[in-house]
């Protein structure tokens, strides 16, 4: 694992636990009477392995001297929201009575890790372009 991998593997970590522990908060607080089918822990979960994933093909490729990462990075973001709805089927065939709170909890959580993965993924090449 290089150097750069491995400290976006300790911010992904960071911000998924800060992430986690704001969401916990808040659903603990204001929706402690609603039951989930999936804990947050497995959204997180989720969310922080495809991150994860994808910064790592990335990190590989352009570091192998692909310089076409861009085009990997829209496809693997498509993967991911296949993924998403894969991971979400249960909720569209009624295993939950709470439907629309399971997709927002899921949802939020995706585009801010989202955000978190075009972030890193601009800083890492705006550092590769300088060394």
């Amino acid at each position: 694992m290089n150097k750069d991998l491995f400290a976006f593997f300790l911010r992904l970590v960071a911000f998924t636990g800060l992430l986690f522990a704001i969401h916990y908060y808040i659903f603990a607080t204001f929706f402690s009477e609603i039951q989930l089918y999936f804990p947050l822990w497995t959204i997180y979960t989720f969310n922080a392995i495809l991150v994860f994933i994808v910064y790592a093909i990335i990190n590989y490729q352009f570091l192998k001297g692909n310089k076409k990462t861009y085009n990997l990075f829209l496809i693997s973001t498509l993967v991911k929201m296949v993924l998403a709805i894969v991971f979400l089927l249960p909720l569209f065939f009624g295993k939950s009575t709470n439907s629309k709170i399971e997709v927002v909890n899921f949802f939020i959580p995706y585009f801010l890790f989202l955000a978190f993965e075009i972030f890193s993924l601009n800083n890492f090449f705006k550092n590769q372009e300088t060394k």
